[in-house]
């Protein structure tokens, strides 16, 4: 067979050995390093549109399955973010990098978050994609409705329960994503190893509000006017107006995959801009 490279349109998936077992992660692209990190209950294939349009803008992507979710082996118990920003340290020995930007989106921006704090020798930066400084009652009101709702949440005889799931992420995206990915959705929320459950109620539990405050390194708020909790958005730039601002118009929480090559843009240039004043 004759020798030649190929380069497949897609990331090189690979695991390393993490706290709680192994964590799956995905790389594309040479460049800047940017750790990314899932919404709940999704994995790195969130990133899926994205991953090539990083690339090319200079950023090696990485994508990394949070424990409990995707290819990565769960947590013992129940989760925290905490538990979830374990990954990041193990991903970034692995291929060898001191340092790297971090990004995060819903759940996923909360783990950006405690990754920058806890890790802070090893950000660069932060974005974060969507926070969520809730008051108390807004944390009551989730563990009385939504929480008890995915606790419950079930195998149905003849896939019922994914027709449910199909049906809420379907009325989310409003004819914004096609249905293949919408069912590539709910396939990503029922591969992981964790409880279904585990995602949100560490995300409502984390008192991003109080973390917010912690965070020392350059920071982006990263939001679009279509996402449910945009206000949110706005409520944690007030905590923090020293952090950058930046808001895509329209789309909802699937941002990612309705807007990549926009939302890409505004990543890149924020990424790029930090690397340069660094020098």
């Amino acid at each position: 067979m004759p020798n030649r490279t190929f380069t497949p349109p897609f990331p090189r998936r690979a695991y390393v050995d993490g706290p709680f077992g192994q964590i799956h992660y995905q790389v594309q692209g040479e460049g800047l390093p940017l750790i990314l990190l899932h919404q709940a209950p999704m994995t790195s294939g969130q990133f899926d549109l994205v991953y090539e349009p990083l690339a090319r803008r200079g950023i090696q992507a990485i994508g990394i399955d949070m424990p409990g979710f995707g290819f990565s082996d769960p947590t013992p118990d129940v989760a925290t973010v905490t538990d979830y920003s374990q990954v990041v340290p193990p991903v970034l020995n692995a291929l060898g990098l001191d340092k790297a930007f971090f990004l995060g989106h819903h759940t996923g921006a909360l783990v950006a978050t405690e990754a920058a704090i806890l890790f802070l020798e090893m950000c660069e930066a932060l974005i974060i994609n969507g926070p969520l400084p809730i008051t108390e009652d807004e944390r009551a009101e989730f563990m009385r409705t939504l929480h008890q709702w995915e606790i419950k949440y079930a195998a149905q005889p003849e896939g019922g329960h994914m027709q449910e799931l199909f049906t809420i992420r379907e009325t989310f995206a409003d004819d914004t994503v096609p249905a293949e990915r919408i069912s590539d959705y709910v396939v990503q929320a029922l591969m992981g190893r964790g409880k279904f459950w585990y995602g949100h109620h560490a995300a409502y539990q984390y008192r991003h509000d109080e973390a917010l405050k912690k965070v020392t390194v350059p920071s982006l708020i990263l939001t679009n006017t279509g996402d449910q909790i945009y206000p949110l958005a706005k409520k944690a730039h007030e905590i923090r107006p020293d952090f950058e601002f930046a808001e895509l118009d329209g789309g909802g929480i699937d941002i990612v995959d309705q807007q990549p090559e926009a939302w890409s843009d505004a990543v890149a240039a924020y990424i790029q801009k930090q690397a340069a004043s660094a020098k």
